[in-house]
């Protein structure tokens, strides 16, 4: 199979993949849910085939996520055109874009291990940032929370609760998988091809 071949089959299992695993969520106490490593098929493109393709694959399954997620949308759409393009771009488009970012601390010389840990957790923090600003300037506007904290620490526990899980499960699971994908995920596998 040519190379250019391989990477797009392997790119669209990896994004129906992740799409897959968001899809199975566990609902958080203070609402929102949590995926089991939805994110890290995408950081494994990141680093496999590099950043930008990363970022490209990322782009594709933001658009898969924003589908999946259009009842948001349209509650943000009721707080007028701002709060439904601010939602678009923060909870999904950007949010996940990120993530494909997570290969642009690896390279040739580097600790790919290390990388990988970098990668994620610097990229969670961005997509946590992204929903935490939509949670302090769109859903609090619409729906002020029921435990009567101001917007700012209720988006932070609210977004936090799940994207910290998120990240610490995603981080075990990318650091067990290493050793046995190591090939796979620093593209030597392909030097052989």
């Amino acid at each position: 199979m040519k190379i250019g071949t391989k990477k797009l089959v392997e790119t669209a299992i990896m994004i129906a993949l992740a799409t897959v695993l968001s899809i199975f969520k566990i609902d958080m106490p203070m609402g929102g849910g949590l995926t089991i490593c939805s994110m890290l098929p995408i950081v494994l493109l990141s680093f496999r085939w590099k950043w930008k393709w990363g970022v490209l694959s990322a782009f594709v399954y933001s658009l898969l996520q924003l589908v999946l997620g259009l009842d948001n949308v349209g509650y943000a759409a009721a707080g007028g055109m701002a709060m439904a393009i601010g939602c678009i771009l923060l909870d999904y488009v950007v949010a996940y874009l990120f993530i494909g970012f997570a290969g642009i601390f690896d390279g040739p010389e580097k600790d790919h291990r290390k990388a990988m840990t970098v990668g994620i957790i610097v990229t969670f923090v961005l997509r946590f940032l992204c929903h935490f600003v939509t949670g302090v300037w769109i859903w609090n506007a619409l729906w002020p929370n029921e435990y009567g904290m101001a917007a700012i620490p209720y988006s932070a526990a609210y977004n936090g609760w799940y994207m910290g899980a998120e990240l610490i499960i995603t981080l075990i699971v990318a650091m067990l998988i290493y050793s046995p994908l190591k090939k796979y995920i620093t593209g030597e596998d392909l030097k052989k091809a």
